[in-house]
């Protein structure tokens, strides 16, 4: 077993619902992680009740919802952060950004006070994994992945999280249950490695 570690899942999908794919593919990491021994907890943002951000003020200076300490002290205590998404108009759906914006907040995630800001959250790894209905392949040739890269660079990335990889999983109502299976069975392996 690789080096036991403290794995965060957030699954993004706005719909609590335990019947989404983006649940099965949450639960077969978790269960892939915890087999080999590692600590994982999800939190279910569709689940939350939270206020959404509508000023520069609130960004920089409001306190974290009370709803929302308890997920910004997972991400703190992390060692690994696991975001799971449908893509929705090409990006994450709206809630899981507010979400974000709530909990990567200045001075949580980063450093500001200096000239230029730093990632605090430095030490830390991350997995993206994105379902799509098109195929993959095309979200990131026709579209560059734009959604994605805005999590993994500009949140992940900026916050100071090395390495962030990406699963993009297309095709996920017209594909085959094998292929919707496949994905699963990844997933656990993914879990078990922590990566």
């Amino acid at each position: 077993m690789s080096e036991r570690k403290r794995i965060l899942i957030l699954l993004g999908h706005p719909d609590p619902g335990e019947d989404t794919y983006n649940a099965a593919l949450a639960r077969a990491y978790r269960d892939g992680a915890r087999a080999a021994g590692h600590d994982a907890e999800m939190i279910r943002v569709g689940e939350l009740d939270f206020p959404i951000l509508r000023t520069k003020k609130e960004f920089q200076e409001g306190a974290v919802p009370p709803a929302l300490e308890e997920a910004q002290a997972a991400v703190g205590r992390a060692d690994h952060v696991v975001v799971l998404f449908p893509v929705w108009g090409g990006t994450m759906p709206a809630y899981l950004k507010a979400f974000l914006e709530q909990v990567w907040r200045p001075g949580f995630a980063m450093d500001s006070s200096g000239r230029f800001p730093k990632g605090k959250l430095k030490g830390k790894s991350a997995r993206v994994i994105a379902t799509m209905g098109m195929p993959a392949l095309a979200y990131r040739l026709l579209f560059g992945g734009h959604g994605v890269k805005t999590l993994t660079r500009a949140i992940l990335g900026f916050s100071g999280f090395r390495p962030v990889r990406t699963s993009l999983i297309g095709l996920v109502e017209s594909g085959t249950a094998e292929h919707r299976d496949r994905w699963l069975r990844r997933m656990k392996t993914l879990g078990a490695k922590a990566i």
